[in-house]
């Protein structure tokens, strides 16, 4: 059953650019694949799939973008974020000087469905999620980016 969902992703992604996730799971369920986001998540970091500002792309795929493109969130990350704090729902990541709002700008643009909305300052970023255990989550993620 995943390989054939993987495959059914490369379909999709072949035919047409998708630009979320939430996009490429309704995409699948058409096809008769009906998966979690969590689930979603994982087939798309094993593909190794790319997102840029047309959307997910397959590994090897030219970007659609020009060489003046946004770097991916992982890049903006690891270069500008310094440490990230929890309280509730609600993180602190805390940024290089001047760059929150860049920072707040990628984590926007990967549309991860544990975030609500950013707020930027000069080198601090709210993220609000709806939930403390997704709040952990999206710390998570941030902290492996910016190792």
């Amino acid at each position: 059953m995943k390989q054939q969902r993987q495959t059914a992703i490369r379909d999709v992604l072949n035919q047409a650019s998708v630009p979320s996730q939430d996009e490429l799971r309704r995409r699948l369920a058409r096809r008769g694949f009906h998966v979690t986001q969590a689930t979603l998540s994982r087939d798309i970091h094993e593909l190794r799939l790319s997102k840029g500002p047309a959307g997910y792309a397959l590994p090897g795929t030219p970007p659609d973008a020009d060489e003046d493109s946004l770097p991916g969130i992982r890049e903006v990350l690891s270069s500008f974020g310094i440490e990230v704090r929890q309280a509730m729902n609600q993180l602190v990541l805390i940024t290089t000087t001047s760059a929150a709002q860049p920072v707040a700008a990628g984590i926007d643009y990967e549309d991860w469905p544990e975030v609500v909305g950013t707020l930027a300052g000069d080198d601090t970023v709210l993220i609000i999620c709806p939930d403390e255990r997704q709040a952990r989550t999206v710390k998570a993620r941030i902290e492996g980016y910016i190792g």
